[in-house]
């Protein structure tokens, strides 16, 4: 069974964005970046909501593109209009059934790119088997957190981490693990 990893850029208070989508406080270049792009690489499949997929119009995608050309991507709505020829598969089903089947099915680990809402219900279903987190040393104060209107306890164990000289942490928690062993 393949995992579910969640990786995101997040603020040192837990914002994915901050107020109307700005993401312009997080590092877009250098060695964390550089990783980041090399773990893409490794994910033959991306999962995300309409919300995010939708913020990828701001920065010149097309409805029905898909913004990750070597993976098969799904957005999760009940909402979302597209092409009839678009590059992306779009499920109206429920996502933790569907979800549950991906991860029998993939041939790699899934990639959860967001965005918060979406992640914090996947969170809730227990359905998240790993996050990572691209930690920038920045306050936001408001925008979409990590996960959304979710609030609940969790335990995780660190599995990895690494200081950049840009100030930035790169974090990785096993979320599945912390679940068996508690």
């Amino acid at each position: 069974m393949q995992p579910v990893i969640y990786d995101v850029a997040v603020s040192a208070d837990g914002f994915i964005s901050g107020p109307a989508g700005d993401i312009s406080k997080f590092p877009h270049e250098g060695e964390i970046v550089d990783d980041y792009f090399e773990r893409l690489k490794t994910y033959p499949c991306a999962i995300m909501g309409r919300a995010t997929y939708e913020f990828g119009y701001g920065f010149g995608l097309k409805p029905g593109d898909n913004p990750y050309p070597h993976m098969k991507t799904i957005v999760f709505s009940k909402s979302i209009d597209l092409p009839e020829e678009a590059d992306v598969i779009v499920t109206r089903d429920d996502a933790a059934e569907h979800i549950l089947s991906l991860k029998q099915s993939c041939e790699g680990p899934i990639y959860l790119c967001g965005g918060g809402q979406f992640a914090g219900s996947l969170l809730s279903f227990g359905l998240i088997d790993r996050l990572r987190l691209k930690r920038a040393p920045v306050f936001l104060g408001d925008g979409v957190r990590l996960f959304g209107d979710q609030s609940q306890a969790r335990d995780a164990i660190l599995m990895d981490s690494k200081l950049y000289p840009n100030g930035a942490l790169y974090q990785e928690f096993d979320l599945q693990a912390a679940v068996t062993q508690s």
